[in-house]
């Protein structure tokens, strides 16, 4: 059970250090027990009041990773039912399917990895292959496992339920620390003992949510921390009510026994890949861990990495671009130079009529704290003195051989005083619609 913020207080040390950030231990343990503070912050904890603490103060969906390097899943660690109570951390890994006796898994693994799109300045790519023992034979998997890891960066969940069979590819693979999928009543000892000897995750497979809560009790008792939740429900309305119950469970109930992530297998809900698309956006925002498709294309890919990114960033906070100069179409010295905020909504805007316009350019991004111009202007975020001391010090001097700066139509108020930040520059007041872009810069002269 949660501590509240007076007992954490009485575990502290009590020295008003400061080092974990806020000035007294009273603050650091409300923040703590708000979960608005990580217990590592705080340097002089003891030992035995760390081992309480960590117990008391870990979330109630316990967090774990999968796989390794750039495709790294970390899944779990939700505090909440819905998003505009505090925010969702953790966005799920989204996995392909591949057995291991299909033709050519290198070319499909290379594609899937190929899949990576920019937005608001991160990677949005899958991470996972759900690798299926379909041969039954332990020198296939682990070879169909060893051609995914050669010819990809992408992480795998190993899926075989004989562990004679597993072990191998999963001793192959320890390092890159691979889910293994699945422990069930008929192979519980032997699959955890193989997880517990290269301590990788470990996915629990039942007939329902109580064989899960059962088989999670034992394998807990065992050791394992690291596991992953699939209740075995197969149909659209199952999967969801046990995806709502799991929650509901961990969050409300604060029952560890099911306070872990949870793998579900959209590709088990449609026929077509279009279905298995719609029933993996439901799992995405109604809440799995891990989400299985049989393939991963383009078209498929993309919407969910977007959906995904919308649902997983924090509601109470703009989404930004990181400030600096950005080169579009690869410009050059006499290329028009233009400035904007970096609320990510504007950025994209601003540089998708860029490309569109094919004229090659320089876009200044400030930091306006992630407000759009008009907001930013209107908060004194994008004066005329801010944008001309802005343009002083990034550098653009250095790239530009002219000194003309096109500013948002919106924001042509703050002209006349960049002009007096800027003696000399030519401030030039662009359209107000990002649409219009592109006529303006067909026609744009120094």
């Amino acid at each position: 059970m949660a501590l509240t913020g007076i007992q954490i207080f009485k575990l502290l040390p009590k020295t008003n250090c400061g080092e974990c950030g806020v000035p007294t231990c009273l603050a650091f343990a409300m923040n703590l027990a708000a979960g608005k503070a990580e217990l590592d912050a705080c340097p002089y904890v003891s030992d035995e009041a760390r081992e309480q603490l960590a117990e008391a103060s870990a979330p109630p969906i316990r967090p774990l990773t999968v796989g390794y390097g750039d495709t790294a899943t970390k899944i779990g660690g939700e505090t909440v039912m819905f998003r505009h109570e505090k925010t969702f951390f953790n966005p799920p890994g989204i996995a392909g399917l591949i057995k291991d006796t299909d033709e050519g898994i290198a070319d499909k693994v290379k594609n899937w990895a190929s899949f990576q799109f920019e937005r608001v300045g991160l990677n949005l790519r899958p991470e996972l292959v759900f690798l299926v023992c379909d041969s039954g034979d332990a020198a296939k998997f682990e070879a169909a496992a060893k051609e995914v890891i050669d010819n990809s960066d992408l992480s795998v969940i190993l899926a075989c339920e004989d562990p004679e069979v597993m072990a191998p590819a999963a001793k192959a693979l320890k390092d890159n620390n691979p889910l293994l999928y699945a422990a069930t009543n008929a192979n519980a000892d032997k699959m955890s003992a193989l997880a517990g000897e290269l301590g990788c995750p470990l996915a629990v497979k039942g007939v329902d949510i109580d064989e899960v809560a059962e088989l999670s009790d034992e394998l807990t008792a065992a050791g394992h921390k690291d596991l992953v939740l699939d209740t075995g429900a197969r149909d659209i309305a199952g999967v969801f009510e046990d995806q709502l119950a799991l929650r509901r469970a961990a969050l409300m109930q604060q029952n560890r026994i099911l306070g872990f992530p949870t793998i579900a297998f959209a590709n088990e809900l449609g026929d077509s890949l279009g279905e298995q698309v719609v029933a993996a956006a439901m799992l995405i925002a109604k809440y799995a861990g891990i989400v299985v498709l049989d393939d991963l294309t383009a078209e498929v890919v993309f919407p969910l990495l977007l959906e995904r990114l919308n649902i997983y960033t924090d509601p109470q906070r703009p989404m930004t671009v990181t400030e600096g100069i950005y080169e579009i179409g690869g410009p050059e010295a006499a290329s028009p130079l233009l400035i904007t905020t970096n609320f990510s909504l504007t950025y994209f805007i601003v540089s998708g009529e860029i490309e569109s316009s094919r004229v090659p350019a320089w876009l200044l991004i400030k930091d306006t704290e992630g407000l759009s111009v008009m907001t930013a202007w209107a908060a004194g975020k994008f004066s005329g003195d801010d944008v001309g001391m802005f343009v002083k010090k990034i550098g653009i001097e250095d790239k530009i051989d002219h000194t003309s700066l096109i500013i948002p139509g919106y924001a042509a108020a703050i002209a006349g005083d960049v002009e007096e930040e800027l003696p000399g520059w030519n401030i030039q007041v662009g359209p107000r619609e990002a649409a219009h872009l592109t006529k303006f810069l067909k026609e744009w002269s120094a």
